[in-house]
């Protein structure tokens, strides 16, 4: 372990309270790169770190290390100290730095010495026991609950109602703002433009999009859908939501709810491309 790395002491001592915890998964986690499983393990770690995704953490025995070839690529974290970088190379295939880890962390996390992680979109596959997992791992302290509510609630957009319905299911969501999954035929369809966009949410599913159009104005991908949600979130089936941080306004009950700041609010991203990145590996989804 190292109290001094590279000259640098730990942000500990100038941040006592931020947060780096490792906690055991009791889940079978697996990683697959071109046919072969990189890593299997039912001992790794959910790393949770402030403002920051959980990353899961290998032991180095569960991992086929006879896969992977050392690098010269170093970043630095100052909580963690100074991450080594390994290449994995199956077949015809090589994903560069996608493994990294720390030899000699800060005296703060000594027991990050015998682990390694990998960059989520540098491997092809994941999966908790035999459930393959998208994005980032699921963090087992949110919930996501859906509940049938008959509130009013109206969408705005471009000075036009867009959507209005007593007919909503209300999504709770940690640490997220209240989504209002609104029935199709309560929505004006006649003005949503069909996206090419798509994400995946690993809590929901696979997401599409759709822009809305107010005679020459376009509002892009503000509006998405979940056509056929992951099995625990069956209820938000077919229905539209839409981005509370970028319509005019979303009323329930007749009252204009608050605009939430996120990191899909114009004002977040704004703000996130003014500040260097200098979390470290890891820490962005």
């Amino acid at each position: 372990m190292a109290t001094v790395i590279d000259g640098r002491e730990s942000g500990f001592k100038t941040n006592p309270d931020y947060k780096v915890l490792l906690e055991p998964s009791p889940r079978r986690v697996r990683v697959k790169f071109n046919g072969e499983f990189v890593a299997d393990s039912t001992n790794a770690r959910l790393l949770f770190e402030t403002k920051h995704l959980p990353v899961y953490y290998f032991p180095r025995t569960d991992v086929r290390f006879d896969l992977l070839a050392p690098t010269d690529h170093h970043t630095f974290c100052p909580y963690k100290g100074k991450a080594s970088y390994w290449t994995i190379r199956v077949g015809d295939r090589v994903s560069e730095n996608a493994v990294w880890g720390y030899p000699d962390p800060y005296d703060e996390v000594p027991a990050l010495a015998d682990l390694v992680a990998f960059y989520w979109d540098r491997v092809d596959h994941w999966y908790e026991e035999d459930e393959e997992i998208f994005v980032h791992p699921r963090d087992p302290y949110k919930r996501v609950d859906v509940v049938a509510s008959s509130r009013p609630v109206r969408v705005i957009v471009g000075g036009e109602t867009i959507a209005e319905t007593r007919r909503a299911q209300f999504l709770f969501e940690t640490r997220l703002p209240t989504r209002y999954y609104i029935p199709p035929e309560d929505v004006r369809m006649d003005l949503l433009v069909p996206s090419d966009k798509t994400t995946r949410c690993p809590y929901k599913g696979k997401a599409r999009y759709w822009s809305v159009k107010i005679g020459d104005e376009i509002f892009p991908d503000i509006v998405w859908s979940y056509p056929e949600p992951i099995a625990e979130c069956p209820k938000i089936k077919g229905h539209l939501c839409f981005f509370n941080e970028q319509v005019d306004r979303v009323l329930v009950d007749g009252k204009e709810m608050p605009r939430p700041l996120t990191p899909w609010s114009k004002e977040w991203r704004d703000k996130d491309r003014a500040m260097p990145d200098t979390r470290g590996p890891g820490a962005r989804p």
